[in-house]
């Protein structure tokens, strides 16, 4: 199964304008074990970007990580994109220029195994469903600033699904659901919320789509199993960890030289590579590690 990782990094460059684009260490190292296990479990994969990202990712060398290459097909994306309100509008455009079988995988998410037998059968799958908490998923009355878009055409009771990681089997649904995420953000420039118009976007409108066409799509965890380690090993998700590891450096550094021992096992030659990049060698080195 074709895999591909997405960076978009437009929204970057308008929260930051000016600033020289980065990624951060413990996000590079995530990146390069969800890519390398993809590539050892599941089979080839790409990075779907724009430029911008391309010659960063090229700068670090680290554009061997996607064996399939890095395609800055994300240039193409329309300038009436609300990249504030639509900062992952990228994985959407991805997904649109991606034909099925396809697995989309955000950086932050690893698969340790093959998960050929989960996807088994089925047309579409995504991680997990999420429950309708209205703060995150609220009703049609808070998108008044959507013009045009045809909220009724949907079944607005379906949980929405997580596309930390998303699958596609079924190529008239997979642009079917691109097209309809689309549409809803273009119908939307001046977008307000930096958090509900992006997750119905990506997340929700995938749960309806597929009930509107009646394709056969799977949840492959759920929360609790997902970070309870029920689901048998087959995922990490980094997403929830994140602010804890900003908030506390000791624990930031913890997860890197972790991350770096898993890849100095596991893949010696690419870590080698790795460890060579200056954000990133502290965390092979393993006698700073024991001054420590």
């Amino acid at each position: 199964m074709r895999g591909f990782h997405v960076n978009w990094t437009r929204p970057f460059a308008v929260r930051a304008p000016g600033m020289p684009y980065a990624v951060e260490p413990f996000e590079l190292l995530t990146t390069a074990l969800s890519a390398l296990f993809w590539r050892r479990e599941n089979g080839s994969i790409c990075m779907v970007c724009d430029s911008r990202a391309a010659e960063y990712y090229a700068s670090l060398g680290l554009d061997f990580l996607w064996d399939d290459g890095m395609h800055p097909l994300l240039d193409a994306m329309p300038d009436d994109i609300n990249a504030t309100a639509f900062w992952a509008a990228g994985k959407l455009y991805a997904v649109a220029a991606m034909k099925a079988p396809c697995v989309m995988l955000d950086t932050d998410l690893i698969c340790w195994k093959n998960i050929d037998a989960l996807l088994d059968g089925a047309d579409a799958a995504a991680i997990h469903r999420e429950d309708i908490i209205s703060s995150i998923y609220p009703g049609k009355s808070a998108f008044s600033r959507s013009n045009g878009f045809d909220f009724d055409a949907f079944d607005w009771s379906v949980q929405p699904l997580n596309t930390a990681l998303c699958s596609f089997s079924d190529d008239d649904f997979r642009r079917f659901y691109a097209d309809t995420a689309i549409r809803f953000m273009r119908s939307a420039p001046q977008a307000d919320d930096t958090l509900t118009y992006m997750v119905f976007a990506e997340q929700r409108l995938l749960a309806m789509c597929a009930e509107k066409a009646h394709i056969r799509i799977r949840a492959l965890s759920d929360l609790p199993s997902l970070f309870g380690g029920a689901q048998n090993g087959y995922f990490s998700h980094v997403w929830g960890f994140k602010q804890q590891m900003r908030e506390n450096p000791a624990l930031y550094e913890d997860f890197c030289r972790r991350c770096a021992a898993r890849l100095r096992r596991d893949f010696p030659a690419e870590a080698e590579k790795i460890a060579r990049i200056p954000a990133l060698s502290v965390f092979f080195d393993e006698n700073k590690a024991q001054r420590r």
